[in-house]
C-alpha cells in the first residue's frame, strides 16, 4: 500500500491505496452500513463495498444515511 490521492466529496485527500471501499470507509471512522457511496459516478451497493477497489485518481461521494421521521 502507498499514499495516493483521491477525491472524496469534492475534496482532494491522501489515502492508503489500493483499498476496498469498505476498508477505506473504516479508515475514515465510518460504519459501512451507515453510508451510501458513489464511486466514479456509479452508485455502489453496500454488498459490493468489500470487493470494489479504490485506486489513485478515483472519485468517491459518501453520504451518511440518517433515519428520522
Amino acid at each position: 500500500m502507498a499514499q495516493a490521492k483521491i477525491t472524496v466529496n469534492g475534496e482532494a485527500r491522501e489515502a492508503e491505496l489500493p483499498a476496498t471501499i469498505e476498508a477505506f470507509l473504516v479508515s475514515l471512522g465510518l460504519r459501512p452500513k451507515s453510508v451510501v457511496v458513489e464511486h466514479n459516478g456509479d452508485a455502489v451497493a453496500p454488498s459490493e463495498f468489500a470487493g470494489r477497489m479504490v485506486r489513485e485518481g478515483d472519485r468517491l461521494e459518501v453520504a451518511r444515511v440518517v433515519a428520522g421521521g
